[in-house]
């Protein structure tokens, strides 16, 4: 397939990889130009000057940016040169509001536009291991398909537009109430004058076991947070699953605290430790990266 990506940062420049690798003509554009043109050099992609230049004739536009604002301004400039039949995905993580404003935008133009946010970080896009939760036409996830399982594990259609997003934000509200549980036992077993690795191996194998126990724990008893997701983008995702609960009702308690706590861990200075640094906040000394 002929195939725009728009935003080759730590997820998308992977991501872009696997598709050229996979045999796809894939033009690639970046806010710095620079990337762009290092990561077409080094991957045999084609480097794409401005997003038109990346969208102009493309089967597929697929964007992995920043923020709704990104996402619409995208968007925006791709549907004048995109032809009739084309798909937009988006790997953003957004609102469910803007995904609904560009699937009407994009219809307009005769394109199909689906809202598909990944789950498992920078090591899930590096080894080509991303789930994807995706909202739009079932039939336009169908043509995206091939493409987009050269870098996923695994694809879930979840409905219309919007859909996507809100699955990605049920993903981000599991994450923070059991990184928020695994700092707290971290740091009771520090507290209690256990030895955190034994006490890892007598609970990790029962029903305390979970993804980020088993890739968190060790590093976080070390006071080590330097792991990928960065807490400034939780705190930009749990900023957009709050404004929904706030729009639908929902009563997230648990993860209004914890959007604090991340909120404290940024006035410590780590807005660019992963997600398991809520430990910092219970740690003496403090962290060690």
């Amino acid at each position: 397939m002929k195939i725009g990506f728009v935003g080759l940062g730590v997820m998308g420049g992977p991501m872009a990889r696997h598709l050229v690798a996979a045999g796809h003509d894939v033009a690639g554009y970046n806010r710095s130009a620079d990337k762009a043109q290092a990561w077409a050099g080094a991957h045999g992609g084609r480097f794409a000057a401005t997003v038109a230049a990346a969208a102009e004739g493309a089967d597929l536009l697929i964007l992995c940016v920043g923020k709704d604002e990104d996402v619409r301004q995208v968007v925006t400039e791709a549907v004048a040169v995109l032809p009739r039949g084309a798909v937009v995905v988006d790997h953003t993580t957004t609102s469910a509001k803007i995904a609904r404003e560009m699937a009407a935008l994009c219809a307009v133009h005769g394109l199909a536009f689906l809202d598909a946010p990944v789950s498992g970080g920078q090591a899930g896009a590096e080894n080509g291991q991303l789930s994807v939760m995706a909202g739009g036409d079932a039939a336009a996830l169908e043509t995206a398909r091939p493409a987009v399982m050269a870098y996923s594990k695994a694809i879930q259609h979840m409905g219309p537009s919007g859909a996507g997003q809100l699955t990605k934000m049920v993903n981000q509200i599991a994450i923070a109430g059991v990184v928020q549980g695994l700092a707290e036992a971290v740091h009771f077993a520090q507290v209690a004058g256990l030895d955190t690795d034994a006490a890892y191996d007598a609970i990790s194998k029962g029903a305390a076991q979970s993804w980020q126990m088993d890739n968190r724990w060790k590093t976080a008893a070390k006071g080590e947070f330097a792991f990928g997701f960065a807490v400034d983008w939780m705190r930009k995702d749990l900023g957009l699953v709050l404004d929904e609960a706030r729009a639908n009702g929902a009563r997230l308690a648990l993860t209004a605290l914890v959007d604090q706590f991340y909120a404290e861990v940024q006035a410590m200075g780590g807005n660019r430790w992963d997600t398991s640094s809520l430990a910092a906040r219970l740690q003496t000394p403090g962290p060690s990266s």
